[in-house]
């Protein structure tokens, strides 16, 4: 735990070095501002100050810290000893969404064996039809545009298609985003984590007093999403319902019913067993948590792999041979065993998203008092882990401001240098590491590929201008591309 013998001399949080302007009440909340781009002021901080470090977000002493080792340390002792910050459960339980992201305590343990079932490697597989039919879907639209002639904003497009899979492969139903005009859905969720990230940057609950129209607006969102997940549910029951008569109840009882087949039919067989103590409300907010979380992290993931691949021609001609290699004449890759051979198109959005970090930091507080490197931190202190500093450090990888997807491909580690993959924070550690990690690699393998094996890309924006926005997933401002349809046939395999 990094600790100190009792007889040294313990730092106290009121000595660490901290940034200059506080103001009364807000703290340092003017500086952070604007909201999108305050990881950067706090990384800024860090290389100035050093770490740890402390600001104040209104009345608020918030730690600083910057150390992979100790992260590590932090998250294996997840959820007995440490938390995320009881804020945001407080705020997500506010709208209905305290899911598996935010719960703790004994809620989480029972929460994540649901979940974990529903985002398998087995169940993944078995969905792999599913998945690379909306793959296709993505390749049709794009096609038309290139066609066109239109300009693709990817950042709209892959958060349609994330939507469709994590619809698809945890709810059961398709929502079928790509195809339609305007997406009510897709829209009202696109609204909910910037704001439920201004409401935790806030230095107060005022919404508890006064609504603003961008709180309304928010409101009508979380209302609007609320009604669709219920839909949600009662069709899966009604679907388990006719299940259980089809098979019949004696059937049943002696299990030859078929296993549940998506997050949700799992959720509420559990939720619907006599004594469980499950509520459709707790249903409800992990099903919107999986809706929300399943959209931007790997959209933007894939973004930033984008900016190289549109930016870089020798890339994107090298992984363009290699999708083709691998998808010889389909459009997609064909199978979940051709697509574990996409090395080259995962290493490209690992890469992008070391020197762009999808999660910026991770937050975490105490349950009890513990003493970190020096310092004692008393139950519920505030701690930041920023992400980028340990990604960006030549401890951790060869020549580290350069982007490389090599380093991360098994064959070249070796002759690359200093490779600590630990280092690299995207998916959190320890018991509560991140549980669709797994399918946001098979995503990103699948449109990489597609995209490089049918399209030419061309990014039209200067990179220089191309910036990180933050809001809770730090994705680029904007990834327009020109799409031009590939000469299959002149692909050097």
């Amino acid at each position: 735990m990094n600790a100190v013998p009792m007889s040294a001399s313990l730092r106290e949080v009121d000595t660490l070095p901290r940034p200059r302007g506080a103001l009364p009440i807000i703290g340092h909340m003017l500086q952070l501002s604007p909201p999108t781009r305050h990881h950067l002021v706090l990384e800024r901080w860090a290389a100035e100050l050093g770490t740890p470090y402390v600001f104040r977000l209104g009345r608020t002493p918030i730690t600083v810290w910057a150390d992979t080792e100790l992260a590590h340390t932090v998250m294996r002792e997840r959820p007995h000893r440490y938390r995320r910050f009881e804020r945001i459960e407080s705020i997500l339980d506010e709208v209905g969404s305290n899911g598996l992201f935010s719960v703790e305590g004994r809620a989480w343990e029972s929460q994540r064996r649901l979940v974990m079932q529903a985002l398998s490697i087995n169940h993944i597989k078995a969905f792999y039809p599913t998945l690379a039919g909306i793959t296709e879907r993505l390749r049709s639209r794009w096609a038309s545009a290139a066609r066109a002639g239109r300009v693709v904003n990817m950042i709209d497009e892959l958060r349609l298609f994330t939507v469709d899979v994590t619809s698809a492969l945890v709810f059961g139903e398709d929502p079928n985003t790509l195809e339609k005009e305007r997406d009510l859905i897709q829209e009202h969720v696109s609204l909910l984590m910037p704001m439920l990230m201004f409401r935790l940057n806030a230095p107060f609950a005022y919404w508890h007093y006064v609504r603003f129209p961008r709180d309304r607006r928010f409101d009508h969102a979380i209302a609007e999403v609320h009604r669709y997940v219920r839909g949600l549910m009662a069709r899966a029951r009604e679907r388990l319902r006719a299940e259980a008569a089809r098979v019949g109840k004696s059937a049943a009882q002696d299990g030859e019913a078929e296993p549940p087949r998506n997050l949700i039919e799992a959720m509420l067989i559990q939720r619907d067993a006599p004594g469980s103590g499950i509520t459709d409300d707790e249903v409800a907010a992990n099903i919107l948590t999986m809706l929300v979380a399943g959209e931007d992290t790997t959209a933007m993931a894939i973004a930033w792999g984008l900016l190289y691949l549109g930016s870089d021609q020798a890339l994107q001609t090298r992984v363009a041979a290699h999708a083709r290699g691998v998808l010889g004449d389909a459009s997609v890759c064909p199978s979940y065993a051709a697509m574990r051979e996409l090395d080259l198109c995962e290493a490209v959005c690992t890469e992008a998203s070391r020197l762009h970090a999808v999660a910026p930091y991770l937050s975490f507080e105490p349950l009890e008092e513990v003493r970190l490197n020096g310092v004692r931190l008393p139950a519920g202190t505030k701690m930041f882990f920023l992400n980028r500093p340990g990604m960006i450090d030549a401890r951790h990888f060869a020549d580290p401001s350069r982007y490389d997807p090599d380093r991360w491909l098994h064959d070249n580690r070796e002759t690359k240098g200093t490779h600590d993959g630990r280092a690299y924070m995207q998916f959190g550690a320890g018991p509560r590491v991140c549980p669709g990690r797994h399918l946001a690699v098979v995503e990103m393998r699948l449109v990489m590929s597609m995209l490089a094996a049918n399209f030419e890309s061309t990014l039209m924006i200067d990179p220089a201008d191309v910036h990180e926005v933050c809001t809770f997933a730090t994705g680029p401002n904007a990834i327009p591309m020109r799409l031009k349809l590939r000469d299959v046939g002149r692909v050097t395999h």
